[in-house]
């Protein structure tokens, strides 16, 4: 908000660096999530739970699908 209503060079600044920081952020969260996922599935292809192994390699592959 301080940005929007006083628009100098260290608001502007301190802004992207807010960006960049929650961009490293949720990108780290996003591998840590894929390593777990890969993790998974390869624990279920060991143990030859070879059902939800498919199933989770679908939906993996499908990504997020939002019911409408």
């Amino acid at each position: 908000m301080q940005w929007v209503q006083h628009p100098t060079q260290s608001n502007l600044d301190s802004l992207n660096n807010v960006g960049c920081e929650a961009k490293i952020h949720f990108g780290n969260k996003k591998k840590e999530y894929l390593i777990a996922k890969i993790d998974e599935l390869g624990t279920k292809s060991k143990i030859k739970n070879i059902r939800d192994f498919c199933r989770n390699i679908n939906n993996f592959k499908k990504g997020y699908v939002t019911s409408l």
